[in-house]
């Protein structure tokens, strides 16, 4: 067990114990059964032997009934008998009830620590998944990203983002020589779909202080990893807002942590349930964003783990990775539920003792069909395993226990009070105001002005007197006078000569020549 999790037992009678590898916890896993088939306990039990192990997990609760981690299951719990006598099945000796050191945190700041981030954090990438964008409506996106970068303009907020794409629409046509065109009706759709985010209480999310990822790698006191829960069943309301904050916190341990290579167990584990909001309507790019980071990340140590309905929900590119398997009941009414079915039972290494898709069928409530990584990361036979009862409360936390839980953190001041310093949004304000108090300058200076001085400085009255060089019609009128003379000197020389002569005697020969 020091070098494992306990997950129940398998094999004849569930006598057989099955573990889940801590050196090989961080190549990943799914949790996969239809609905009421025990998906959340197998979480609540996987959180609770990582956390005993030492290793910090954050997950999202979607349903309110993992705040339980926080408090000991207790005797009076209506199972409890179910419970003790499950544990004796599976050869479970040193099950007792404990709590687990818990913090929880909350998009909204109701339910827990406040969750924030930058806009500019985020990316252009994960803010165009978030606001549903067209190609041309992304492609303006990343143009205000990079004019951000170029521009010295903080994007924290929404209403940094906000201003900046004001600001470039401003200056579309001096921009357009350099990016290509940007269209005004793509601007404005994007301030509208920003607007909806507002309306959906994303505004709480962009801001500072921004979430430390250290604050999410914590150990206690007695060196339990620390289980970071995050409140999302109002989040789901917003299920795109949901999937993008996950995705961002996993681009982000990808970017901030070291490389570990394969340590002897994971630096964090993280629980993405509802897995396939992640993967609906999104786009290729977005797609293999997530095949990278789920590939790549293994070796920074961190291990994640998809929750989900049925398998088929996931990319197969991405499901090929994940080695830890439990997969609970899946139901088979239609033909699409029965190939889907098939396609799940041929991903596991086959048991001659019973079929992998009948068994599939078969288990009950808390049962499921398992499959961990074994020695060199090859993966174990497929065993029909009972789940082991959780030393957690089973179901969601008291209110009032959970609200001084989080009054009590010592995170509380930390994220308690929002910062609002000077960006994107201040800064294009201050250009503005300037602006305009120049203009406002230059127009009472202009109205001090006497009128002759008005009329001037508008160019609608000429004064020769103002002209530094003379440009007078007498000097127009002497240079005619004196083409004039010279045109005349000319015309008297050439009379005077032969030519003349000769045309004098031409005229007077004609006229007399009747005589």
């Amino acid at each position: 067990m020091e070098n494992g999790i306990f997950i129940g037992g398998g094999g004849e009678g569930y006598g057989e114990k099955q573990f889940l590898t801590l050196k090989y916890a961080n190549r990943h896993g799914l949790i996969a059964g239809a609905t009421g088939t025990g998906k959340t306990v197998t979480l609540q039990i996987l959180a609770e032997g990582f956390s005993n192990a030492g290793v910090p997990v954050f997950l999202s609760d979607v349903k309110g009934d993992l705040s339980g981690l926080a408090a000991s299951g207790t005797e009076s719990f209506k199972l409890h008998d179910a419970f003790t006598s499950r544990a004796g099945t599976i050869g479970f000796e040193d099950y007792r009830y404990h709590a687990c050191p818990v913090t929880f945190w909350d998009l909204f700041g109701t339910q827990g620590h406040p969750v924030r981030t930058t806009v500019a954090e985020m990316g252009p990438l994960l803010v165009s998944r978030l606001l549903e964008l067209s190609e041309a409506q992304e492609g303006i996106l990343n143009i205000a990203f990079r004019l951000a970068d170029e521009e010295g303009l903080p994007l924290l907020d929404l209403k940094d983002l906000q201003a900046l794409l004001v600001w470039v629409g401003e200056n579309r046509s001096d921009l357009a020589l350099r990016y290509g065109n940007i269209s005004v009706q793509s601007i404005g759709a994007i301030q509208r779909r920003l607007m909806v985010l507002e309306n959906q209480g994303a505004t709480q999310f962009f801001g500072e202080p921004a979430l430390e990822l250290s604050d999410i790698m914590r150990t206690d006191a007695e060196g339990r990893g620390q289980i970071n829960i995050l409140a999302a069943d109002k989040l789901m309301a917003s299920p795109r807002l949901y999937a993008t904050f996950l995705l961002w916190l996993l681009s982000e341990l990808f970017e901030e942590l070291p490389e570990v290579g394969d340590p002897d167990k994971p630096k964090l584990v993280f629980f993405f349930d509802e897995a396939h909001l992640l993967f609906e309507d999104a786009p290729k790019a977005l797609v293999d964003k997530v095949e990278q980071v789920a590939r790549l990340i293994r070796s920074k140590g961190v291990g994640v783990y998809f929750i989900t309905q049925n398998p088929a929900d996931v990319p197969e590119d991405i499901l090929g990775q994940l080695g830890n398997r439990v997969q609970h009941a899946l139901r088979a009414f239609t033909a699409r539920d029965r190939k889907n079915l098939r396609m799940a039972a041929e991903t596991y290494r086959d048991n001659p003792r019973f079929s992998t898709e009948d068994a599939i069928k078969e288990v009950g409530v808390g049962e499921a069909v398992t499959s961990m990584l074994m020695k060199k990361g090859v993966p174990g036979i497929v065993e029909r395993t009972l789940i082991r009862p959780p030393s957690t409360q089973l179901g969601p936390l008291d209110k009032t226990l959970r609200a001084s839980l989080i009054q009590a953190s010592d995170l509380a001041s930390k994220y308690g009070t929002t910062l609002d310093r000077k960006s994107a949004y201040e800064i294009l304000r201050a250009r503005a105001e300037a602006a305009a108090a120049e203009a406002e300058a230059e127009e009472a200076r202009e109205e001090d002005m006497s009128v002759a001085e008005r009329e001037f400085s508008t160019a609608r009255r000429y004064s020769g007197g103002r002209v530094g060089r003379s440009s007078s019609r007498r000097m127009r009128s002497r240079k005619d006078i004196d083409i004039g003379y010279e045109m005349k000197r000319m015309v008297v020389k050439e009379l005077t000569g032969t030519t003349g002569r000769r045309i004098v005697r031409g005229l007077l020969g004609g006229l007399f020549k009747g005589r």
